[in-house]
């Protein structure tokens, strides 16, 4: 009961007129920062980190959060309308979400990932009220090795994602990871991979400028493939009565994609170091696992759209618990707002509960009230993204390409990535025709910088025994989980072949 009354209290302080007046405009300029490929969370509260200083600390932070939650929302508006990721974190929307739209479904893709989002929201803001001290400390006990077969259990759950072709769907994977090993090796120092001597190379390949090349130009370049210069657009309909009906199809089609990446996304989101990207791929590829249709992935399944949707919502608010609790920072996002903490003079901590609770409980209380926030004024703003939809192609290709362009060096302003953009589209655009699956590459670039120095810290610690992995107490039932389900594919393909053979 100490709780209800500690959250009533922070619900009235979210809602008193200053804070309310800055989550709506905080979520609405969030969601069109996160619809805007290129810039995301990171990018829009680190920018706008300056203005807070107008206003009381408690509602500089409830003004930032309120950002990072209007841009994890706004994240699935260009994935549906452009199929080109808002931020790392819609990516896996891209896959369903961007079929749907060309099916002429944007209302539903649209509408599926706001109940999404909301649900995610939901889910974790009860999570985060009811049980902060003890997640806490299950963020705390894990380690290198734990973190490592959390990334494996990952891998495990979108080997699947490129079909039946194991072997194309392998090599995609490799070539992703061969890709993120590019630039300093993060152990010893060296440069790695560093091609031609070109000096941007030492920077690493951003997540963003592959994201960007693949899903902007590839897709761009495939369409105009596929419709031979045709005048083309979607007829995507758009009225309260086919609104209600897509509410309720969502609801229906999507609720189980909803769950799943509501609970993967919060535990994943409290982990130091993981964030809001890798739990939205690992729901995607589980709620394809458990599917009875799998075969709707990646053709427009709302439980495609849903799951990476109520991941990333989730992850975004368990990501502020170790930063509150531990002063340990559970994502980019985070990191900044941490550090606008400290320079407002609060110090985060386990001590941030006692010493500045009226602090603490209104920025909970602002989660709720910025969720509410963020679903209606995204609801409210589907018309004007379904209208995007309505240009002929032959107008939307060339907008896509400027906005691949400017996205992409914004995100970095360097020419260098510019030119990789493109080569990954062209890249992209070849791999398509060829059959070879872009997800898993795509994933495996996310993954590969968090799975590889974990696994090296890891032998370290055991001075090269790979048992470490298989004899602690978190990390081994997660390893073994993600070797069957690693595993599961291959022994399919053996069974389906002695069938043929019997036959």
């Amino acid at each position: 009961m100490e709780v209800l009354s500690f959250l009533t209290d922070g619900v009235l302080l979210a809602l008193a007129p200053t804070n309310l007046f800055l989550i709506v405009i905080g979520v609405t300029v969030g969601l069109f920062i996160g619809a805007m490929p290129g810039l995301g969370s990171v990018n829009g509260v680190a920018i706008l980190l300056p203005i807070t200083f107008l206003v009381p600390p408690g509602s500089a932070i409830i003004f930032l959060a309120a950002i990072y939650y209007g841009a994890m929302y706004g994240g699935a508006i260009s994935s549906v309308a452009l199929g080109i990721p808002g931020a790392s974190t819609a990516v896996a929307t891209t896959f369903d979400g961007r079929p749907l739209a060309l099916q002429g479904r944007a209302s539903l893709a649209l509408v599926t990932a706001a109940l999404a989002s909301f649900v995610g929201g939901t889910v974790a803001n009860v999570f985060f009220t009811l049980f902060a001290p003890i997640l806490a400390s299950l963020a705390l006990s894990f380690g290198p090795p734990e973190i490592f077969a959390l990334m494996l259990l990952a891998f495990a759950t979108f080997v699947g994602l490129g079909g039946d072709d194991i072997p194309k769907t392998i090599f995609s994977i490799c070539f992703g990871l061969v890709l993120a090993t590019v630039g300093f090796d993060t152990i010893s120092g060296e440069p790695r991979l560093v091609l031609f001597d070109i000096p941007g190379f030492l920077r690493g390949i951003g997540f963003i400028v592959l994201a960007i090349g693949v899903y902007g130009i590839g897709e761009m370049l495939w369409t105009i493939e596929q419709t031979r210069g045709e005048i083309t657009t979607t007829n995507p309909k758009m009225t309260a009565k086919g609104m209600m009906s897509d509410t309720k199809e969502a609801v229906r089609r999507g609720w189980k994609g909803t769950w799943i990446g509501s609970l993967i996304g919060f535990f994943v989101g409290i982990l130091p170091a993981a964030g809001a990207t890798p739990g939205s791929l690992m729901s995607y590829g589980v709620a394809k696992m458990v599917s009875n249709t799998p075969q709707e992935f990646g053709n427009g399944s709302p439980n495609g759209v849903a799951a990476p949707e109520a991941a990333n919502n989730s992850a975004s608010t368990g990501s502020m618990l170790p930063m509150l609790t531990l002063g340990i920072p559970g994502s980019p996002t985070t990191a900044i707002l941490l550090g606008g903490m400290v320079i407002w003079g609060l110090t985060p901590g386990p001590r941030l509960f006692v010493d500045e609770s009226e602090f603490v409980w209104g920025l909970i209380g602002s989660f709720y009230i910025s969720n509410i926030a963020a679903l209606l004024i995204n609801l409210a703003f589907i018309p004007l993204f379904i209208w995007m939809l309505r240009m002929p192609f032959t107008i939307l290709a060339p907008l896509i390409f400027v906005l691949s362009i400017v996205g992409g060096f914004a995100a970095s302003r360097s020419m260098h990535d510019l030119w990789l953009i493109v080569i990954f589209g062209i890249a992209a655009f070849f791999m398509r025709k060829f059959d070879y699956p872009l997800a898993p590459a795509v994933l495996a670039i996310v993954l590969g910088p968090i799975a590889e120095p974990t696994l090296r810290q890891s032998l370290l610690l055991s001075s090269g025994d790979p048992m470490i992995f298989f004899t602690r107490p978190i990390a081994g039932p997660i390893t073994i989980i993600a070797i069957i389900l690693i595993l599961l594919p291959a022994i399919k393909l053996i069974r389906g072949s002695r069938r043929v053979e019997e036959a």
